[in-house]
């Protein structure tokens, strides 16, 4: 292993994290007890293996010295470290790719997954009003791209709960909005995805504190993803994911049923549409 480099091109960071399962093994460690020397759990090196999160320079070089691996991991970790997204999101996003089930709560805009491009485009315009039109096509692009994952017709299981906020934030086009909605009803008539409405009826709720998303996987332990406006953060902490876990299903207790979530849907949809014809 230790004259080869890895393919940028062929998921590098999966094949890193399986480069490194392998050199663990062969030098008889278990997944806790290479992370003791990193001051990280063994769930995190099981992420790093699983390609859920990302090797930074730091831990490559400390690996390359545990497990005497001539620099491999230093060596190929910066094409591993590449991505299109910004810095604070970019794990969630690579992460997100690998997820079988991802349980998202939004406060105030249509998640990323389920976006238009129409509607992608006021966003990331309303984020940066003044940047060139090619910096919001490839941030435009960017999103869409993500949204592929729903391409498979099974996985990842998809299931957001959307505060009413999202349907009513309408701005000056109101068939950008329509179209988001229309979007996102035919998704759940496919069958594709779970939606259901936080209504403002709910009062108070468990998530007032901000959006989340959970993600669980096939091989590694689950993580949430928390942000805010031009960051965010990842946890894998067993404590941190059953509290978020905990808000989740709190959120889907007070939200409306999927079926009357999906009429509501449908309703606001209708009404943007009449009004723009009016």
């Amino acid at each position: 292993m230790a004259g080869k480099n890895l393919d940028p091109s062929s998921s590098p960071r999966a094949l890193l994290g399986a480069e490194l399962r392998v050199a663990r093994e062969a030098a008889g460690l278990s997944q806790a007890e290479l992370g003791e020397p990193l001051f990280v759990s063994g769930s995190f090196i099981g992420q790093l293996e699983a390609g859920t999160r990302r090797m930074h320079i730091e831990f490559a070089r400390q690996i390359d010295d545990i497990l005497s691996t001539n620099g491999f991991f230093v060596r190929n970790c910066g094409a591993a470290a590449k991505s299109k997204y910004p810095d604070h999101f970019a794990a969630a996003a690579e992460a997100e790719a690998l997820a079988k089930a991802i349980r998202e709560y939004a406060p105030q805009l249509i998640p990323g997954l389920l976006q238009t491009e129409a509607y992608a485009r006021e966003v990331f315009r309303a984020y940066q009003p003044t940047a060139p039109e090619r910096v919001i096509d490839e941030l435009v692009e960017n999103r869409l791209a993500r949204a592929a994952l729903l391409n498979d017709p099974t996985t990842p299981l998809l299931w957001c709960v959307l505060d009413e906020a999202v349907l009513r934030r309408v701005g000056e086009n109101k068939t950008v909005l329509a179209e988001a909605l229309r979007h996102v009803a035919t998704l759940i008539r496919s069958h594709r995805v779970i939606v259901q409405v936080l209504s403002f009826s709910a009062g108070a709720h468990a998530g007032l504190d901000g959006s989340l998303k959970l993600m669980t996987f096939e091989d590694a332990p689950p993580l949430v993803y928390v942000d805010g406006i031009g960051m965010g953060q990842l946890f894998d902490d067993p404590a941190t994911v059953g509290r978020h876990t905990l808000t989740y299903d709190l959120l889907t207790a007070s939200a409306l049923s999927p079926r009357r979530s999906l009429a509501l849907i449908e309703s606001v949809a209708e009404e943007y549409e009449r009004d723009h014809h009016a």
